[in-house]
């Protein structure tokens, strides 16, 4: 990654600490990170997740793959080395909102294995959970709800991931979920589950 180029920096520290930021949200920060192929659910669990986090009174937000590249990561393509800098973007991002005491919803495909341990070398250890959104190329191509495979297959769209760029799948993610098999609700219901047993949120009962 990245050396910082500029000179005669200092970091300011924030007068309001992480600690207090979280108990006043009355839960604590973390990054959600959930990589896998183009189509393999990764952006409606999300945001499901989010809403579902909105309504028990979390302070959540999602970082969007689509989304910062309409933005902060505008000027990148799809190359090995732009997908790093997006990601290390995307990393320092998580990692502010952290500070914050935020919950950080990273929906990206993240295909690079390094990449993805990276952004969890950044923050403090237990901040960082790899969320593994298992589905084959067969099946998202099956789904293609953007059109992107077909795009890919006929040459249109270049290093697409899982067609003529490679997919490095999780070596020891923190939970998968085979969003192949499972519906969106169970693959919520998985995650939400996760969180209370590592004692990241409360239990909600309206859930069961």
């Amino acid at each position: 990654m990245k050396e910082t180029k500029s000179t005669n920096l200092k970091w300011q520290p924030s007068i309001v600490t992480r600690n207090q930021r979280e108990d006043k949200n009355g839960h604590l920060g973390m990054i959600l990170w959930l990589t896998g192929l183009s189509g393999a659910g990764k952006s409606s669990i999300s945001h499901a997740l989010d809403e579902y986090l909105f309504n028990i009174g979390c302070s959540s937000f999602v970082l969007d793959g689509d989304n910062v590249r309409h933005g902060l990561c505008s000027d990148l393509n799809f190359s090995v080395e732009d997908r790093a800098e997006n990601i290390r973007r995307i990393g320092e991002v998580a990692k502010l909102f952290l500070e914050a005491g935020k919950i950080v919803i990273a929906a990206f495909i993240s295909p690079i294995n390094n990449d993805r341990e990276w952004v969890r070398s950044i923050v403090p250890q237990g901040d960082f959970f790899e969320i593994y959104c298992e589905c084959s190329v067969e099946e998202c191509e099956r789904r293609d709800v953007k059109g992107l495979y077909k795009l890919a297959r006929v040459g249109k769209i270049k290093n697409f991931t899982g067609i003529s760029s490679p997919y490095e799948p999780p070596l020891n993610p923190d939970l998968v979920i085979n969003t192949g098999i499972l519906s969106l609700e169970d693959s919520l219901k998985k995650i939400i589950d996760f969180l209370i047993e590592k004692k990241k949120i409360k239990n909600d009962e309206s859930w069961d």
